[in-house]
């Protein structure tokens, strides 16, 4: 079984003083090219699973999203850094079990990849990324303000990617 980093989007690897719309709109923090790389050097499997309610409310469309998700690979990969997989809701509105705090896109990403939930993290700026991790399974860790459901509370996705690769006491199957 593999390990995981399950990370939100908006907030956590790109600004988020206003909504990201277009690929020119996405702004990523200094740090988070060189934090994944370093999850990709620990082997960890990385993902982003973002609630992009967006598109049922008709301020973008999936085929802009896909172009924003293809200018940010592009943006990493320059910086020898990968995504394994991108998981998005859709939804906004809509009664369904994949926008977070539901736990259906990091569910579906365990799957695929059989990852080991129990020895993965999910590293979240809002209560309901805490809340989707808490119901997979996960370790969690929130940015910014603290939240008492959260494993650890942090600054940012560096200080994160620091308590995840020096989780010593983790042990792998």
């Amino acid at each position: 079984m593999n390990k995981a980093v399950f990370l939100d989007r908006d907030g956590v690897i790109n600004r988020y003083d206003s909504p990201v719309n277009k690929p020119e709109d996405l702004e990523l923090y200094p740090w988070t090219a060189k934090a994944i790389k370093s999850l990709n050097e620990k082997e960890y499997k990385v993902f982003i699973v973002t609630n992009q309610g967006g598109i049922e409310c008709g301020y973008f469309t999936e085929t802009d999203l896909n172009e924003i998700h293809q200018h940010l690979l592009a943006t990493l990969k320059k910086e020898a850094a990968h995504i394994d997989d991108i998981e998005y809701c859709p939804h906004f509105n809509s009664d369904c079990k994949c926008r977070k705090p539901e736990a259906g896109m990091i569910l579906k990403l365990a799957k695929k990849y059989d990852i080991n939930l129990e020895n993965s993290f999910m590293v979240g700026d809002r209560n309901s990324d805490i809340e989707a991790g808490n119901k997979a399974g996960c370790r969690t860790i929130k940015l910014g303000s603290k939240y008492p459901a959260a494993d650890y509370s942090v600054e940012n996705l560096e200080d994160a990617v620091e308590i995840i690769v020096n989780a010593q006491e983790l042990i792998y199957i």
